[in-house]
């Protein structure tokens, strides 16, 4: 959310929003207009305050029935990237961290959905049961930036055992990002640093 308001506050003249196309990396399995969704988030605090024509904006409809929704948004990917190394390239992937260690929508328990030949996969939330659709970890290594965007101090035990590779690291999602580009930054504030600096 902060990130959305400093672009619309601090950029909002400066950036070519008609060349920018916006995609969801994940998206919770309710309509546009309910609270927990990332597009209404996305929308109130960026969408609405800048001038991006409607149709630079690819949401994923979580309103929809989830499997044929992941399908239809990985044919949009297909579609609409461009192809490096046989699967669509992002420019930039932004991802946050749960406290739990999953990014994306991809969640520990669920952490084989990384790993699918698919562009897009139906997960679910491990204590809810909500159904959400994420893109995996085949697009997300292949973009040509990835960035983590991290805050709170919930998160800090996460962000140590990751970066340090600590026993059992290899079992958090977020610890598979590793774009072939290379392009990986981490952007931490000082609560989510504090057990690593």
């Amino acid at each position: 959310m902060v990130v959305y308001e400093e672009l619309a506050a601090r950029y909002r003249e400066r950036i070519p929003w008609s060349l920018v196309h916006l995609y969801w990396g994940d998206e919770r399995c309710v309509p546009p207009d309910h609270p927990e969704s990332n597009y209404r988030m996305c929308k109130a605090h960026l969408l609405d305050r800048i001038d991006i024509p409607p149709e630079n904006i690819h949401r994923i409809r979580g309103e929809s029935a989830p499997a044929p929704e992941a399908e239809r948004y990985a044919a949009l990917l297909g579609e609409n990237l461009p192809v490096k190394y046989r699967s669509p390239q992002f420019d930039l992937v932004m991802l946050g961290l749960g406290e739990d260690g999953h990014t994306a929508s991809i969640f520990p328990h669920e952490a084989k959905l990384w790993d699918s030949r698919a562009y897009c996969e139906v997960a679910t939330h491990p204590a809810s049961g909500q159904k959400r659709v994420t893109i995996t970890g085949r697009l997300i290594n292949n973009a040509a930036r990835v960035a983590f965007l991290v805050t709170g101090a919930g998160k800090a035990e996460k962000v140590m055992e990751i970066l340090q590779e600590k026993e059992g690291f290899e079992n958090y999602p977020a610890s598979r990002v590793s774009p072939r580009s290379g392009g990986l930054f981490w952007f931490l504030d000082k609560e989510a640093a504090r057990r690593i600096i």
